[in-house]
């Protein structure tokens, strides 16, 4: 029986890694989480172990990996399918640094990890000290000799490029980047859903024991195995898109796993979601209104609402500051507006890592 459609919550994993403090409740204003340490919230998971279920409403208790399974064109999109969600959401805070790691494309996750897909993920920068820098790919000439010296010895900057990471700036990560952020940094993150990495940290972040020196230099072997030399995105700060009264549209990466925009909307402004794809909508901002067919939902500050692809009609009703996650068709929603925007195929292959 096909269910009847409404905005979704879901339930949100958390992670306590040692790189974490209280950034997501004190600077993004989320209510409700428990006391101590937060790096991370799972806003939107089908990961195995952290996977979501509907928290409110008809559809309360069905995990997203059963929702997925049995309705794939009326949840996620016409003629899609697929085992899992595709799209994992977190918010982190990384007020420590995070581990130095490699996340594996889709093709050395099929050899290598057996998994069927790899990890591709972009970071918006919501947050971020000033100065703050990211690791973002290797330095051009670094060798595999050179690499696993410098990851052993935890010399990082003589091989990782160190780039600025701003507030408002989006970083797409192509699988087999090595990479890290951090201290001081609160990111929204979208990603490819997966839980597969190889880091080279004497740590581990769970928890903050010491890895047998053995292993670790195992792991350090697995992440050359899984790194791409070839991989060096930058920080962009997205394309604008052209204003529609008191509303601001920036499209901040883009790629052939998911898209992802900020909208921030004056008092009173209302606009339209885009229908017939899954979206997913987390709140950067103060509450907002969400208006559907399913119903008015109030987003507070630092949650995300699951709009099926089903749900015919969404709306946004400002003041608001969203981030939309999505599975884009690149021509329709990437190129053809952004070419009518006057912005160049450079500029538009930036949004993926140029």
């Amino acid at each position: 029986m096909t269910p009847r459609w409404y905005p979704l919550r879901l339930s949100t994993p958390v992670a306590r890694h040692v790189f974490g403090g209280r950034a997501i409740a004190d600077r993004l204003g989320r209510r409700g989480l428990p006391a101590g340490r937060i790096a991370e919230t799972w806003e939107v998971s089908d990961v195995d172990g952290r996977g979501a279920e509907v928290v409110a409403g008809p559809l309360a208790g069905r995990t997203l990996r059963e929702l997925t399974r049995a309705h794939p064109d009326e949840l996620v999109g016409p003629g899609w399918r697929g085992d899992r969600f595709p799209l994992l959401t977190k918010f982190i805070d990384g007020t420590g640094m995070l581990p130095v790691h490699v996340h594996a494309d889709d093709e050395t996750a099929r050899r290598l990890e057996g998994e069927p897909n790899g990890k591709t993920e972009a970071w918006h920068v919501l947050d971020a000290a000033p100065g703050a820098t990211a690791f973002i790919g290797t330095r051009e000439g670094v060798d595999r000799a050179e690499l696993r010296s410098a990851l052993l010895a935890e010399d990082f900057g003589s091989v990782l490029r160190e780039l600025p990471l701003r507030p408002g700036d989006t970083v797409y990560v192509p699988g087999g980047t090595p990479h890290s952020f951090g201290p001081d940094a609160l990111i929204h993150e979208i990603e490819q859903t997966s839980d597969i990495q190889q880091h080279a940290m004497p740590w581990n972040m769970q928890d903050g024991s010491p890895v047998d020196p053995e292993q670790r230099r195992a792991n350090v072997e697995r992440l050359l195995d899984e790194w791409d030399p070839a991989a060096r995105p930058h920080p962009t700060p997205g394309l604008r898109l052209p204003p529609s009264g008191d509303a601001d549209r920036v499209l901040c990466c883009a790629g052939p796993h998911f898209a992802l925009e900020r909208w921030r909307l004056g008092t009173g402004t209302e606009r339209e979601l885009p229908a017939g794809r899954v979206l997913l909508l987390s709140n950067a901002g103060g509450a907002a209104r969400v208006r559907s067919a399913g119903g008015d939902d109030e987003l507070g500050p630092g949650r995300t609402l699951l709009l099926p692809a089903a749900l015919e009609r969404a709306s946004i009703t400002g003041p608001a500051d969203v981030l939309l996650g999505y599975l884009p068709d690149l021509d329709r929603d990437v190129r053809r507006p952004l070419l009518a925007a006057g912005y160049g195929p450079e500029a538009i292959a930036a949004l993926h890592g140029g």
